[in-house]
Parts: structure tokens; C-alpha cells; sequence
């Protein structure tokens, strides 16, 4: 068989088991459009929705620091992705014996501001930066590093690890481009390169833009994909905007719109009832794809076929428990892990009965290990 013959027939193999994972593509091949960027898409895709997740973090580490003190402040708690790491924290906190305390900053910069002047003033060990900039807070996050009181991020800033400045001892994360280019390869292959997309985001969190960004990027590397509208809608007030801009859009894009990927699941919570008035079916276009959190009604909706596609879900309990380590490792005075959490794609094809994403890897008993507990 000739080279051309073979990387035709995987790139056959990789469409089909790309189709076999419950989405009808939307629209016809756009043929010969982009064929090398959806055969690159099938082949991510393909990895990236296998369940089969062994443990990559640390084995090793400091013991236990005792009786420590540690404050979460949220962003927002009805943010999904946020309360479901915060709950991780307080799991992890309750495994190694520390105390947590949640502050919901109600999703406004008053609002993260007071909270996190609120876990200053209590004096804790370490505080965590749930979900915002931090940049946003300067002055309180130097009156915390003035205090020596260690601060962790998660979906803090666009890249994982230690930052000088701000200053935390490490942001908590998968890798955001990883996230935005999976999301966009999934609508690539599923459309085989014939998408019309609607990109949903909130400019007001520097994070989400730069992801959104990314997506937009990704998705041009195949000439063929339309970017329809980009739509910007803050995350605490997407309850109450997205069914109306869901209506709007209907009218406005017709059966243009074929595919929609948003910088978080909870966009699509209220899509049901517009897209059902419009005559459009739970498992037809547009097909709604989340690029982050994953959260459990996201997993609900992929589950039961219902105005959701598929998720780029964060493993929110290894993240809660990464939290805890990090800063276990900050009270020891020792680095950070360095750790950063692969990207994973739930879909129809894989979702099973879950409601998150938490890999069957046994990262709780390497982490109580690694704490001697």
C-alpha cells in the first residue's frame, strides 16, 4: 500500500471513530478544504477522550505540616468549576487535618475585593485565589506576600505554575491553550471542517478572553471553519442573558450555526428552552461544547443528549488536592511540584454514568502518602 493510501485510510478510521462518539456532523465535508488540520484533530481527539488516565504528578514530598488554617475565596460559588475545586480543598484539608473556610467574593470586584481583605484580617496560613485575576487585587495580594502567608491560584492566571507578580506560590491549572486547542479540534473533526461556531466568553476575566482567543485561533487553522459571533457575556450574569442571546441568535444565524464552544459549561444551562422553541433537537446543531470546568449538569446534559455536545472538563478533586499539596510544600519552604494536569474531552462516547471528571488514577493515596497520613 502506498504512503498516501495508508494516511488515507487512518484518516477514514479516525472520522468514523470520531462519529461513532453520538454526533451527526452537521454539515457536508468541506472536501479537501483542510484535510491535514481535521486528520490532527481526529488523532488529538482520539487521545484526548480516552478514560484510561494513570497518575503523572508528584510521588514525593514533604509530610504534613500540622494544624494549618487556609481560606478559599471564590470568585463566585455558582460558578461550577470554582465550588466543585473548593470542594476539593475541603476534602484534601479534612485528609492531611487542616481547616478551610470558603468566602464568596459574589462575583464582582467589590465583592473578591472584600472577601479577600476578609481572609486577610482572620490571619490565616495560606489563602487560595478561587477562580479571579489577582491582578485585579494587588495591594492585597503584596499585603499577603508582606505577611508570609503563602497564596495558591487556581484558573488564576493563563499558565500554571510559581508567578513573581503577582505573587503566588503557584497557580493551579491545566494548560489553557491545551484546553481552547482540544475544543476547537473536536468541533474541527466532528464538522470535518465545515463548522459555522459561536463562541461564548467573558472579556471582564482576562483568563477567559485569552481562552476564547485561543479557540478563535485554533478554529481558523481550517479555512473552512466560519466563526460566526464571538459573544461576550459575564459569567455571573450568563443565567439570565444566555436564553435571550440563544433566541437571538437562532433568528439572526439560522442553520449557519452548527457548532458553539464556551470558556465554561455554564453557559448552555439555560439553552434547552430557546433552542427547544426553535425547533431545535437536544442531539442536532448547534452542538454545544464547554472548554472548561465540566461541570455536573454538563455531564447530565451529554449523558441524556441534551443541547450539549461535550466538555473539556478540569479534574476539579485532583486540582483541589494539588492545592492543598502546594501549599504543604510552601509552609516546608520547598518549590513548587510543577505539576500540571492533562487535558481530557467527555463526550457521548465516553461519559458513562459520571457527573465530573475524577480519574480513576488513586492520586488521593499517593497524596496521603506523600503526607504520611
Amino acid at each position: 500500500m502506498s504512503k498516501s493510501s495508508v494516511v488515507a485510510v487512518a484518516l477514514v478510521g479516525l472520522l468514523s471513530s470520531g462519529c461513532s462518539r453520538g454526533v451527526d456532523p452537521a454539515a457536508t465535508p468541506a472536501k479537501g478544504a483542510c484535510d491535514d488540520v481535521v486528520a490532527s484533530a481526529a488523532a488529538a481527539v482520539e487521545a484526548a477522550t480516552d478514560n484510561a488516565s494513570p497518575w503523572t504528578g508528584p510521588t514525593s514530598g514533604p509530610r504534613a505540616a500540622s494544624a494549618k488554617d487556609i481560606v478559599f475565596v471564590a470568585q463566585t460559588m455558582t460558578n461550577p468549576g470554582v465550588a466543585g475545586v473548593a470542594a476539593g480543598v475541603e476534602q484534601a484539608a479534612k485528609a492531611i487535618g487542616w481547616r478551610v473556610r470558603v468566602i464568596d467574593g459574589q462575583g464582582d470586584q467589590s465583592g473578591i475585593a472584600a472577601a479577600f481583605g476578609q481572609a486577610l484580617s482572620v490571619k490565616p496560613d495560606g489563602i487560595v485565589v478561587g477562580g479571579f485575576d489577582p491582578n485585579a487585587i494587588s495591594s492585597e495580594i503584596r499585603q499577603a506576600a508582606d505577611a508570609s502567608i503563602p497564596v495558591v491560584g487556581w484558573h488564576a492566571l493563563s499558565e500554571p505554575g510559581p508567578s513573581d507578580n503577582p505573587k503566588l506560590f503557584a497557580n493551579v491549572t491545566t494548560e489553557v491553550g491545551e484546553v481552547a486547542k482540544v475544543s476547537a479540534q473536536w468541533i474541527i473533526e466532528k464538522s470535518r471542517g465545515a463548522a459555522g461556531v459561536v463562541v461564548f466568553t467573558d472579556n471582564s476575566i482576562p483568563f477567559a478572553a485569552g481562552k476564547a482567543r485561543m479557540i478563535e485561533d485554533e478554529l481558523r487553522r481550517c479555512r473552512s471553519v466560519r466563526v460566526l459571533a464571538v459573544e461576550n457575556i459575564p459569567i455571573p450574569d450568563a443565567g439570565t442573558r444566555t436564553p435571550q442571546e440563544f433566541s437571538s441568535l437562532v433568528a439572526r444565524l439560522g442553520s449557519a450555526w452548527t457548532f458553539s464552544v464556551a470558556i465554561n459549561d455554564l453557559y448552555f444551562d439555560n439553552a434547552a428552552t430557546p433552542l427547544r422553541a426553535a425547533g431545535r433537537k437536544g442531539t442536532g446543531a448547534p452542538y454545544n461544547v464547554g472548554a472548561g470546568d465540566g461541570s455536573a449538569a454538563a455531564f447530565r446534559r451529554i449523558a441524556s443528549g441534551q443541547y450539549q455536545a461535550a466538555t473539556v472538563p478540569e479534574p476539579l478533586g485532583v486540582e483541589g488536592w494539588q492545592i492543598v499539596d502546594e501549599l504543604n510544600r510552601a509552609f516546608h519552604g520547598e518549590p513548587a511540584s510543577g505539576y500540571v494536569p492533562a487535558v481530557h474531552v467527555t463526550d457521548a462516547g465516553n461519559v458513562g454514568t459520571s457527573t465530573g471528571w475524577d480519574p480513576d488514577n488513586g492520586y488521593r493515596d499517593v497524596y496521603r502518602r506523600i503526607w504520611g497520613k
